[in-house]
């Protein structure tokens, strides 16, 4: 195995072996232990006793995060006519139709998020090899097949905000919550938001325990556990 770096060690080291943090401590820790020169993304990590094999065990949804990403995000939509011009306006950074199409086929990635109206998906259906694997490729489950009269709504959750989670195939989840540069406050918020919609999505199928393990850590940093009890209480105010 790689060895950590010097700023990594003396991070984790401010990490006590076993214990479980409260939320808040978490992140308070997470902040304190951030060394990189640039801003790191906070990631909320969670174990869970699902079993992705089975289709009613399938946890996926989009959460907005009342306190932003701080992230900028670019957003593509693929759509005509009168959808084409209302996403223009909302401020989409790419729109368009059989051009995107085609750009993409030819390898151009350039973009965060793609959004594509119901009418578009027999265009951007030949792309789901492409876009499938980097989780670009729109779907009804993450909220990106958009009726024209929700358009502006979606692009302006997506551009404050709006992240998407997904089951993955060991069970856990794994979502962005802000960066370190944000005030404990506002990650708390994100994080609550998190928690609360996470918890909510709980399939009916399931028996046990939902949420075994919850970590928090940023870009290159050490791992700290929280306590699970609490982080699953949490709710938005």
């Amino acid at each position: 195995m790689p060895k950590h770096g010097r700023k990594y060690r003396e991070a984790a080291q401010k990490i006590e072996p076993g214990r479980l943090y409260s939320p808040i401590e978490a992140l308070d820790l997470v902040k304190e232990t951030s060394y990189t020169s640039f801003d790191p993304t906070i990631e909320l990590h969670l174990r869970t006793g699902l079993d992705p094999r089975h289709a009613d065990q399938q946890v996926r949804g989009v959460v907005l995060l009342p306190r932003g990403t701080g992230k900028e995000v670019r957003i593509l939509v693929f759509a005509e006519g009168e959808a084409e011009r209302t996403a223009r306006e909302a401020g989409a950074d790419y729109v368009g139709s059989d051009d995107l199409v085609e750009k993409i086929q030819g390898g151009w990635f350039d973009f965060d998020v793609a959004i594509a109206t119901p009418p578009m998906m027999r265009k951007v259906g030949r792309l789901g090899r492409l876009l499938g694997p980097r989780g670009l490729m729109p779907s009804p489950k993450a909220g990106t097949i958009v009726a024209e009269e929700d358009l502006e709504r979606v692009i302006n959750e997506t551009r404050q905000g709006r992240v998407e989670y997904r089951v993955d195939k060991t069970a856990n989840l794994h979502v962005p919550i802000g960066k370190a540069s944000f005030a404990t406050d506002a990650l708390l918020e994100n994080m609550a938001a998190v928690m609360e919609t996470i918890v909510k999505a709980r399939p009916a199928a399931l028996k046990g325990t939902y949420i075994r393990k919850v970590t928090l850590c940023h870009t290159m940093g050490p791992a700290i556990r929280v306590e699970p009890v609490a982080a699953t209480a949490m709710k938005t105010i």
